[in-house]
């Protein structure tokens, strides 16, 4: 059993297939599966998704890149949502200065809040770094939350390293197919297995395998193995190591 632990179920690309998407991924032994939002206009659309499908579960919060779509009283919506609402995490939340850092002040002030209402919730976050880990390490440590992920994890072994040290793990997504992924690769090989996850942020980020089409949860498979012959382990053994992480951070019953 397997848990894709960032997908984006709800993108609108998945609407004239989402049925056969997700018994794909059954079909490959994942399970289970965490939809984080990006914006407050998804919120609903997830807790329906998470409400109809088995082993589908929502977390709600405010991505760094959608910074247009974000309403002044978003966080404190957040924070109202969180209160009857059911939720692994809170996130997609985080920074993304991969094309420049204009508006650092508001993402650095949307995440700082994001931080407070997961503090306030009891839950882990799900964050998104890009060109951003020392900021994100910064804030991590300022806001005292001890518990999360940082999605799509693309930093230095030294940064992995603070991070594990202040309790957050590893979403390691497809990139790690790709051979030219050294840094990733060495990172995946040598993190003690405790701390990493898998995803696919399905339907984005396509692998080696699948380079240029739409991107789903049942490709987690492909590079399972990769990570599985990086640490020279069986892929059945590093599946539930990798299950146990997810369900431990999320608190998932077991399938």
């Amino acid at each position: 059993m397997l848990i894709d632990s960032h997908c984006h179920l709800d993108d609108d690309r998945f609407d004239a297939d989402r049925d056969a998407v997700i018994q794909r991924a059954f079909d490959q032994g994942i399970k289970q599966f965490i939809i984080p939002a990006t914006i407050a206009t998804r919120w609903a659309k997830i807790k329906h998704l998470s409400q109809s499908y088995k082993g589908v579960y929502a977390s709600y919060g405010l991505h760094p890149m959608f910074m247009q779509d974000h309403q002044p009283g978003d966080v404190a919506a957040l924070d109202a949502w969180l209160d009857v609402e059911d939720a692994v995490a809170v996130g997609e939340c985080g920074l993304d200065f991969y094309q420049g850092n204009s508006d650092e002040k508001q993402q650095i002030e949307l995440l700082r809040g994001q931080l407070q209402v997961a503090l306030n919730h009891h839950k882990p976050v799900i964050i998104h770094a890009r060109k951003a880990l020392d900021l994100i390490l910064r804030e991590i440590r300022q806001s005292g939350i001890n518990s999360g992920v940082i999605h799509s994890f693309s930093g230095s072994l030294q940064q992995a390293e603070q991070l594990v040290d202040l309790g957050f793990k590893l979403g390691i997504a497809a990139t790690v197919s790709f051979e030219r992924a050294k840094k990733l690769r060495e990172i995946t090989s040598k993190i003690d297995s405790s701390a990493l996850l898998i995803e696919s942020d399905a339907p984005d980020q396509s692998g080696e395998q699948h380079r240029g089409i739409r991107n789903e949860p049942a490709f987690i498979v492909d590079h399972l193995n990769v990570m599985a012959e990086l640490r020279s382990i069986p892929v059945a053994v590093l599946s539930n190591e990798l299950s146990k992480n997810s369900r431990e951070l999320f608190g998932l019953s077991q399938c």
